[in-house]
């Protein structure tokens, strides 16, 4: 039975994202949780690139019939990915982080949420840290860009949601599961936005709510007023836009702990003080989940750890603090969509 598990954690590694295996085997204790040994077989039939059942059996000399439920079964637990269609579904593998472990948010315990934690570091050093291409990216808030800064729509949080056709929003499960073993903090949870296919099988799982634009945009106002990091998908056409928190995300809070995080996020921006005008009054600090501004008799600003999310800006009552596009050089240029995305990292991690 062991066997099966080692097998699909070696699966989910040879996925863009990967699963990398640990000393401890908490990867394989996390496994266990989820999986049964023939979910875990079935899961290992699929790859990225949707599929019908019909076509799954095929390909594997499975039964079409017991697949298919199969299939069906393992994508309202979570397990795997489903885009609907109006007269079928596609199945696809879904990665660990960001997928499979999001995708439980209304099945977490404390066991699952333990083991999780534990493992987070692991597989975001190999997921994120050790590839160029990252799974999210950091976009500013609006009120910190001036007004002749010239942004792109993919980079405005409001232009990606005004762009949509179906938007669920959905509990964040980062904020869920450290409140749920006694962590955590108060800011909103109900944040994290889903777009297209995402939102439908959030919304067939019960994972979310489906909402107008009008509301998409007033609870973006509410997580940016909350001092929430506004991290869409790191794609020109994002499937998803995350407001993240430096206490209880676990790509932010890990990142919090590098000597460097700036190095870490594909981020435009950077905040910077005009020191005259500073009054030193702390907002600012109080704002940065990054942890990357020190006052003494102004505010200070450490580059290698400011993610450009410009939360600073927006509760400096001097106007003190702005926000700077990096030389034109040194913009990133998001893939165009989620397949290019995790192309990218595939090549980057030698899976192609």
């Amino acid at each position: 039975m062991s066997d099966v598990y080692q097998k699909l954690a070696t699966f989910l590694d040879n996925l863009p994202a990967g699963y990398p295996s640990t000393e401890s085997g908490v990867e394989l204790r996390i496994l266990k949780r989820l999986f049964s040994p023939e979910e875990a077989e079935v899961a290992m039939t699929l790859t990225m690139m949707p599929e019908t059942a019909a076509a799954v059996a095929a390909r594997t000399g499975r039964n079409e019939g017991d697949l298919a439920e199969a299939l069906e079964e393992m994508a309202k637990k979570g397990l795997i990915f489903r885009i609907s269609k109006k007269d079928s579904s596609l199945y696809s593998a879904a990665q660990f982080v960001v997928g499979i472990w999001e995708y439980h948010l209304n099945s977490l315990d404390e066991g699952l949420i333990r083991d999780v934690n534990e493992y987070m570091p692991a597989l975001l050093k190999k997921g994120w840290v050790d590839v160029k291409t990252k799974q999210m990216r950091v976009v500013p808030v609006s009120k910190s860009i001036s007004a002749g800064m010239a942004v792109t729509p993919y980079e405005a949080a409001e232009a990606i949601i005004n762009a949509q056709s179906k938007i669920v929003v959905s509990p964040c499960i980062c904020r869920k599961e450290q409140k749920m073993v006694g962590k955590g903090c108060d800011k909103p949870q109900e944040v994290c936005l889903a777009f297209g296919a995402g939102a439908y099988y959030y919304e067939k799982n019960g994972l979310g709510r489906s909402i107008d634009k009008a509301e998409a945009l007033s609870i973006l106002k509410a997580g940016v007023d909350a001092g929430l990091v506004l991290q869409p998908g790191n794609q020109q056409k994002p499937m998803n836009i995350c407001m993240c928190c430096g206490c209880c995300c676990g790509i932010l809070k890990n990142m919090k702990t590098l000597d460097k995080p700036a190095q870490m996020v594909h981020t435009n921006y950077y905040a910077q003080v005009e020191e005259e005008a500073c009054i030193a009054c702390e907002a600012c600090v109080d704002r940065c989940q990054m942890d990357a501004i020190t006052v003494d008799a102004s505010a200070q600003i450490n580059l290698d750890r400011c993610i450009g999310c410009g939360l600073c800006v927006t509760d400096c009552p001097t106007e003190a603090i702005t926000l700077k596009q990096k030389a034109e050089e040194s913009r990133y240029l998001p893939p165009k969509n989620v397949f290019e995305t995790y192309m990218n990292i595939a090549q980057e991690r030698g899976l192609m």
